[in-house]
């Protein structure tokens, strides 16, 4: 370290180690933010459905969580790869859109990455790849619109509703008040919910 004199003056600090770190470039580096972003995701891999298994968290001042949920697991890890921190804010926002999925968008994300890497060793192009991400989702679009059912309900018979909210609360940690909970929140959104214009 320097300490340099401005034409004014002024002091300012060169760091010699600066010069000396190298940066890494091009399919290493892809490889490397890679690599960075599948450790999360394969951290929450073994969390994922009905029976995933909890993480045991304990902070730097001892204070211990038990959860297998997705935006709590990533809310509590200390990240510093900033990529690695894109797919902790790609849960966030999923948290904040939908309540739900922290973890299966995760691990998605991870498992698209792991196939990008496969087709960066070949040599493809990242644009091409993406290129290709883009159009495989509009086909799996296309399919769930051909394979999805349409339920039918109204305010007095809500079963499909109840056994929909059902099913996403089976892995979390009030699943022995699942359909309790499943009634109430079916109510609490029929009681609110506009379903003459829709």
């Amino acid at each position: 370290m320097s300490l340099i004199f401005d034409e004014y003056g002024r002091p300012f600090i060169i760091l010699r180690e600066q010069q000396q770190k190298s940066r890494i470039k091009g399919l290493e580096a892809q490889k490397s933010n890679i690599m960075a972003a599948r450790s999360v995701s394969n951290l929450l891999r073994t969390s994922l459905g009905p029976k995933g298994m909890d993480k045991m968290l304990v902070s730097s001042d001892g204070d211990v969580t038990i959860t297998n949920d997705g935006a709590t697991i990533l809310q509590k890890m200390e990240v510093e790869h900033q990529v690695a921190k894109l797919l902790v804010d790609l849960s966030k926002s999923q948290d904040n859109e939908i309540g739900d999925g922290t973890t299966g968008v995760t691990v998605l994300a991870g498992a698209l990455l792991e196939q990008a890497e496969r087709l960066l060793d070949r040599g493809l192009h990242p644009v091409r790849i993406a290129e290709g991400f883009e159009l495989a989702s509009e086909v799996a679009l296309k399919h769930l619109a051909t394979i999805s059912d349409k339920v039918e309900f109204s305010k007095e018979n809500t079963v499909p509703l109840v056994d929909t909210a059902i099913t996403t609360l089976s892995s979390k940690i009030i699943n022995i008040y699942k359909r309790k909970m499943a009634e109430i929140a079916v109510n609490a959104v029929l009681s609110v919910a506009d379903l003459d214009n829709h």
